[in-house]
């Protein structure tokens, strides 16, 4: 599985094992992400370590996690690397989400 969860007390954190956040994995991964908030949770810290690239898809789908747990809780971002960093620069997406450099600054926090 290209996605693992682990719980860090009220937070869900989600950690991405592939350099690649592209169309091969995206509807996947929204699919991973709607699920964990189906079954409750309600602050979603997404580890994006290992992600080197990610696409127009990766970013639709964390866009339609957003959305989907917004009124119950919130989607934030942990380590974007620079490309990655960049994406979410080029598109004004940085204003959408919490975007930490570390998950441990993100999960501090809570």
């Amino acid at each position: 599985m290209s996605f693992e969860v682990r719980e860090e007390g009220s937070i869900t954190v989600v950690s991405i094992s592939e350099p690649r956040l592209d169309a091969s994995l995206a509807e996947g991964f929204k699919n991973f992400l709607f699920d964990q908030i189906d079954k409750g949770s309600t602050t979603i810290l997404v580890d994006l370590t290992h992600v080197r690239f990610m696409d127009s898809s990766g970013l639709g789908a964390l866009v339609a996690a957003l959305k989907k747990v917004l009124g119950k809780g919130e989607l934030k971002l942990a380590a974007p690397q620079p490309a990655v960093k960049d994406l979410f620069e080029l598109t004004s997406m940085e204003k959408l989400f919490s975007i930490f450099e570390s998950v441990d600054i993100a999960l501090s926090d809570n």
